[in-house]
């Protein structure tokens, strides 16, 4: 069954080694590396796994990388002083605030406070309504892996019905857009979240087939017609009998979809490993606009 693999992680260090070697190019031309910061409020292991990978990855690519942590008593108008600072800062090509931010921070506003050109997240409402209208922007991260996913292995997207389960704004909402998108997808797409009647209706129609609802292993094999393509966004800690105590699944039951489905991406291995690539992606693209190469 491994020809039915998505394999995320060697898409990912291809796209990686790709923009290692540019970095090198430019670095023996005498230029400055690129670098993103990162902050971090408080004490979320989830959060500081993140950023500690992130932060990792931009060090193997020859990117300079700056974390800030700041308590969990931080105040907004403290947050946004350092974003202020980053805006204004030529040595920095992207700014990532990790999320979530605690409860007296206000999540919007700190995000409309970054430079949209510095956006590497593509979250800002400027990135998100260039996305929307076909313009050049950067895009949330996890979708565009979805997207270099689909390339990668040469999915035909042309006139196929995609449908998208979840319809949340770090997912959902923009590979929706990227998907119906004329020169990207070109796709018919149908997106069904908690509100809707009948979910399976629509599932069983999909050729190919996004799973981002955050419950595991939601998506059956009855759920599915024969030979769609599934990329399932969850990551999902569930109770296992192994030294962990527990185990990672996606969204969908990837054993009982397995047979009936022709493509489809693993949890973990799958979509995972392209959101870094993406970051780092979106971050040299800012890098290459910053100093006029593109």
């Amino acid at each position: 069954m491994i020809e039915k693999i998505i394999d995320g992680k060697k898409v990912s260090n291809e796209i990686k080694g790709n923009i290692k070697l540019e970095t090198e190019i430019m670095l023996s031309q005498g230029k400055r590396k690129p670098g993103l910061a990162l902050m971090i409020v408080g004490n979320n292991p989830a959060s500081e796994s993140y950023v500690t990978s992130k932060d990792k990855a931009c060090k193997t690519l020859g990117f300079n990388s700056l974390i800030l942590r700041l308590p969990s008593d931080v105040t907004e108008n403290e947050v946004m002083d350092y974003i202020h600072n980053w805006n204004n800062d030529d040595t920095i090509d992207g700014i990532l605030i990790q999320l979530p931010l605690p409860k007296q921070i206000n999540e919007n506003r700190v995000i409309e406070e970054i430079n949209p050109e510095k956006d590497v997240d593509g979250f800002h409402p400027t990135s998100v309504g260039k996305l929307v209208i076909g313009l050049d922007c950067f895009v949330s991260c996890t979708p565009a892996g979805i997207i270099e996913l689909i390339k990668a292995y040469k999915v035909e997207t042309s006139g196929k019905h995609v449908v998208i389960v979840g319809r949340s704004n770090i997912v959902g909402k923009p590979i929706l857009n990227l998907f119906y998108q004329k020169n990207i997808a070109n796709s018919t797409v149908t997106i069904v979240h908690t509100g809707t009647k009948d979910m399976t209706e629509f599932t069983k129609q999909a050729d190919i087939l996004v799973v981002a609802i955050g419950v595991p292993n939601f998506i059956k094999a009855k759920d599915i017609k024969e030979g769609c393509v599934i990329i399932d966004v969850g990551i999902n800690r569930v109770d296992a009998n192994n030294e962990k105590g527990y185990k990672i699944c996606g969204d969908v039951d990837f054993e009982d979809v397995l047979e009936k489905v022709s493509l489809i991406t693993p949890v973990p291995g799958g979509v995972g490993p392209m959101t870094i690539a993406m970051l780092l992606s979106n971050t040299f693209k800012s890098y290459k606009k910053r100093l006029k190469l593109i």
